[in-house]
């Protein structure tokens, strides 16, 4: 936890140049290697293989979360109102198994990952996981052969998957300090302008890059207790933002727990801060006994069954995106034309 809070300092905040001039040399060996990678897809020492249906990879360029998972299910939900058919495919960060596989309604999370879940219950529509994408993909096609369109969750640097379009987040932080892992937090380092499959938009107020972009709209919702967010109730809130008083316990085990925490408190909410690591796995809860009410996000709602002793008094915060409508424009401007490719 040390170094990583030093190395955050360092992406974002720009503090110790010390530990930037360290790392120099790794990030250096980091973009050799990447630049080979992408040499070998470009001249076809390795291949991209399609999918039987067009594909649309949802993914950002640096580390850490910037609300890929919540662009993912508003994309999904998008375009579906504009007569696709969409699935979903990941990788299922977490997952105890590898090889491509379906996520249900009823699955644990440390099956499938915890983002899958969450998407698979958000959307409706079919997720499958799996560390080979391309295998995936062509599982999910063959199970539904309805689908005919794919979304790819955080693959924006997987380039074996072929893709038609990429929808590339950014948040508040934008680029950090411009540098390469591990002395920055670019996973790859971006042109001067972005790619003409590329779609951005931006999980912020304001764009953060030079990149031209739409802005998500972001909106919170009153908190749904646990036992009703497993039946699938998440339209609006069973009960109103609480009344000002004791700080309620807030737990979050997301990229960035800050984010949360701060939209909290901007419906009004007095809370206490209870920050975890990203995928944590809930395997005791970090809130004090005896709380009347503790607030959770969606990502942790999955890892929490509604038969958990503490159901009674957690409550799940749903967060919506709504995907612009420019962007979207975009996104089906990219696409091919409609149905099937390649089956």
């Amino acid at each position: 936890m040390r170094l990583r809070g030093l190395l955050e300092a360092r992406w974002w905040r720009g503090q110790h140049a010390w530990l930037g001039a360290l790392l120099a040399p790794v990030a250096a060996v980091y973009a050799l290697l990447l630049r080979a990678r992408v040499g070998a897809y470009r001249f076809g020492l390795l291949r991209a293989r399609r999918s039987p249906v067009p594909v649309v990879v949802v993914g950002n360029l640096v580390v850490g979360g910037a609300g890929k998972t919540p662009t993912t299910i508003a994309l999904v939900q998008a375009l579906k109102s504009a007569g696709w058919t969409p699935a979903v495919i990941s990788r299922g960060y977490g997952s105890a198994r590898h090889d491509p596989r379906p996520v249900s309604l009823s699955d644990d999370s440390r099956t499938c990952g915890d983002e899958p879940l969450l998407i698979r219950r958000r959307t409706g529509s079919p997720v499958w996981v799996g560390v080979d994408r391309v295998a995936a993909a062509r599982a999910l096609c063959a199970a539904h052969p309805d689908v005919d369109l794919l979304v790819a969750d955080d693959g924006l640097q997987h380039l074996r998957l072929a893709r038609d379009v990429e929808v590339v987040v950014f948040d508040e932080r934008g680029l950090g300090n411009g540098w390469l892992l591990p002395a920055g937090p670019l996973r790859e380092r971006p042109p001067v302008m972005p790619p003409a499959q590329a779609v951005v938009v931006y999980n912020a107020p304001a764009p953060t890059t030079a990149w031209p972009g739409a802005i998500l709209k972001r909106n919170l919702r009153p908190p749904i207790p646990l036992r009703s967010w497993w039946r699938g109730e998440f339209g609006p809130g069973h009960e109103p933002w609480p009344a000002i008083g004791e700080p309620i316990p807030a737990a979050a085990g997301i990229a960035e727990p800050e984010r949360f925490f701060r939209m909290l408190e901007a419906t009004g909410v007095r809370i206490l801060r209870l920050p975890l690591p990203d995928h944590a796995t809930w395997d005791t809860v970090p809130w004090p006994r005896g709380q009347a009410m503790v607030l959770v996000t969606e990502k942790d709602a999955v890892k929490l069954p509604p038969t958990h002793p503490d159901s009674g008094r957690i409550h799940v915060v749903p967060l919506d995106f709504e995907f612009p409508q420019e962007a979207l424009a975009q996104v089906l401007a990219r696409l091919p034309a409609r149905g099937p490719a390649g089956r």
